[in-house]
């Protein structure tokens, strides 16, 4: 299984990690979640590897890729869908893990500027997270990272 993680709220986020990781679930994750993951010593691979290509734009444009909608959006079990995954070396991505720029926290404050009220537009995000939702047969969305938690006798995980 694979995971992308883009989180602006990071809270619980090491706890996420490493339930997924226990569960030998590949993440590949953005610059900065990718950073705060390795800082708590959990191993993440960069989107950059999916798309072969870099964060471009001063990182406005980190995961509008056809490697990962593609991955997102590939009906599982669809001969159609499969065949296209593999000549174009796509990789099925199973679960989405993605919160928004804290946009109104931002525009709350008198003191931003207009510029910096725009950076906190999230783009990438809500399109990442509406296409794990048109494609929820095949494809799990968090949008809280903390909100998951260990729980049942036998060792799974339940999503909140």
């Amino acid at each position: 299984m694979r995971a992308i993680i883009s989180v602006a709220n990071r809270e619980g986020l090491p706890m996420l990690a490493q339930e997924l990781q226990s569960h030998h679930v590949t993440i590949f994750s953005t610059s900065g979640t990718q950073q705060e993951l390795e800082a708590e010593g959990i191993k993440a691979q960069s989107v950059n590897e999916l798309t072969q290509f870099p964060e471009i734009l001063n990182g406005r444009v980190k995961t509008l890729h056809p490697a990962i909608f593609g991955g997102i959006l590939a009906h599982r079990g669809l001969a159609e869908h499969e065949k296209e995954l593999k000549s174009h070396q796509i990789v099925p991505i199973d679960i989405v893990a993605v919160n928004l720029y804290p946009f109104a926290e931002m525009v709350r404050d008198a003191a931003t500027t207009l510029d910096e009220a725009l950076e906190q537009i999230d783009i990438g995000g809500v399109a990442l997270v509406r296409a794990a939702a048109k494609n929820f047969q095949d494809v799990v969305v968090l949008v809280r990272p903390r909100t998951i938690s260990p729980c049942c006798k036998n060792g799974a995980s339940r999503v909140r």
